[in-house]
């Protein structure tokens, strides 16, 4: 009978305040939406820093003639073989070279080619105004700087570049649109607490005669909340359902399909979907128990039961 009761109200409830509880659904959907998303970004953020610094390689440019003419780095002339073959033993013995491959200068220009070859600086380029490089792969990419230390400045090097270097500006900014979502989230999240603190303060004014001869007839407290309590945990379980959709479709079609990113952008190790299954109990816990809570503070000092 009490349950049945507390259900009915709950009906009565919603319904009464009806434009309020859409608006609560609306909010909590939309900063569950973020806070799922923000855990998804972190997620991928991870997940490309262990793809992509697994790949990383350090590469010792050396001078060619060229060089030798116009960069201060190279004033001395180009590599000669003695120097090539000492950096090659240098990097043999160093305990932090896991690999080293050497290009050549027809190496560099068939590679240029292949990914620049409709630039029009590629017409005008000659294999021998390409740099000869060693490819060093570390055994741990933040170990860089004890490479650029032992050749940086040597004779016959024109430069020490770290790839770790350009990925960890990517990074940043993936990292700093995931701060912004946060905040974002953040934001909706007040609002959304706000919205659901002043549906239940609406709805129990609305119902403040029943509740005054439920507390004449010696109703608890915890009788009285319950069905505005439950009004709220109801509205943000719909929220948090309608967010955990935004997320699954979301996934669906930006990844997999429509805009078929895993397939346009096969250079990006995507999440998979567990990742995503994985945030949707966490959504779906913090919708019920957020709205439930925010009514029960909002009630006791409301009420005084």
């Amino acid at each position: 009978m009490r349950a049945q009761f507390v259900l009915s109200e709950i009906g009565v409830g919603l319904r009464r305040n009806l434009t309020m509880t859409f608006a609560v659904v609306v909010s909590v959907a939309l900063s569950l939406a973020l806070f799922g998303g923000s855990l998804l970004m972190s997620d991928q953020v991870t997940t490309m820093k262990g793809y992509w610094y697994d790949k990383v390689n350090v590469s010792i440019f050396l001078c060619n003639k060229s060089d030798a003419e116009s960069d201060p780095n190279c004033a001395k002339g180009a590599v000669t073989d003695d120097q090539k073959a000492q950096i090659k033993s240098d990097l043999g013995k160093m305990s932090v070279v896991q690999k080293v491959v050497f290009e050549s200068q027809d190496e560099a220009y068939k590679h240029y080619k292949q990914q620049f070859g409709d630039s029009p600086l590629a017409s005008s380029l000659t294999p021998d105004q390409m740099q000869e490089s060693y490819r060093i792969k570390l055994k741990d990419p933040e170990k860089y700087q004890v490479i650029a230390t032992a050749f940086d400045g040597r004779d016959g090097v024109q430069s020490v570049q770290d790839q770790k270097g350009i990925l960890d500006n990517l990074f940043g900014l993936l990292n700093g649109m995931n701060w912004a979502a946060r905040a974002v989230m953040a934001l909706m999240l007040v609002v959304a607490l706000m919205l659901i603190v002043n549906t239940v303060r609406v709805s129990a004014f609305s119902r403040r005669r029943e509740t005054g001869i439920m507390r004449l007839v010696g109703a608890s407290g915890f009788y009285i909340q319950a069905p505005f309590i439950m009004e709220a945990a109801v509205a943000g379980l719909i929220g948090g359902t309608v967010a955990c959709g935004f997320l699954v479709v979301g996934r669906y079609f930006i990844i997999d399909h429509g805009l078929d990113l895993s397939h346009k952008l096969n250079l990006i190790n995507f999440i998979g979907w567990d990742a995503v299954l994985t945030k949707l109990p966490l959504i779906l816990a913090t919708s019920l128990l957020m709205p439930a809570l925010a009514a029960f503070f909002a009630l006791r000092k409301y009420l005084k039961v």
